[in-house]
């Protein structure tokens, strides 16, 4: 499937210039688990807008214990990974097929050494796992739904951290959309201020 094409727009009264992180959820794992933020919105002033891609299409890729870093390969849901050591060392490739089609699976084949496994979209940071120990593997697991909200102190690639992230309970759904506006309302200061609210407009979904 093509991208989904979305813009965000600040229809909001916020005048302190907050910052929008967009980031999605690891469903295979607990709640508490933090999220990356996959994507942050910077200095969009009222009435501007920043257009933004969600591909379907993923990458993977993995560390080492060495600190020694793979290449991405592009992913989709039903693929499964795996890093093993070969004459060259350790190296990350198509391992046949996960254990559900809605997911991607990234083993560690090594004999010694965990690995970390990180998963992008759109070439940017989406999720990752950590010190997979030999044997093991990382599940990773995305509904089409992205999470959004006004913060501050976040940086795009990094973990959101979890006061930041307990506040956080706007998700909008992507399901069957081929393009949309994402728009925030609300903000501003003094009595009249109100929470922010973020909602899909002007979709149009796949015929």
């Amino acid at each position: 499937m093509p991208d989904i094409k979305l813009n965000f727009i600040n229809n909001s009264n916020d005048k302190n210039n907050s910052q929008i992180v967009i980031f999605q959820r690891n469903v295979d794992t607990s709640y508490d688990e933090l999220a990356v933020a996959w994507l942050v919105i910077k200095n969009c002033g009222q009435g501007w807008n920043h257009p933004f891609a969600y591909p379907m299409a993923m990458q993977v890729s993995a560390t080492d214990s060495y600190n020694n870093h793979s290449q991405k390969k592009t992913a989709y849901n039903g693929n499964k990974f795996a890093v093993i050591q070969d004459k060259s060392g350790d190296v990350l490739q198509p391992a046949g097929e996960a254990s559900s089609p809605n997911e991607i699976d990234v083993l560690n084949g090594l004999g010694l050494g965990s690995i970390n496994a990180n998963i992008y979209k759109d070439g940017r940071l989406l999720a990752t796992k950590t010190n997979i120990p030999p044997g093991g593997k990382a599940v990773f697991q995305f509904l089409p739904v992205i999470w959004i909200a006004a913060v501050s102190q976040v940086e795009q690639g990094e973990l959101i951290n979890s006061a930041i992230l307990q506040d956080i309970n706007t998700q909008l759904s992507l399901t069957g959309i081929k393009r949309a506006d994402v728009v925030m309302t609300g903000g501003g200061s003094g009595p009249t201020s109100t929470a922010f609210q973020f909602n899909l407009e002007n979709i149009v979904y796949h015929s």
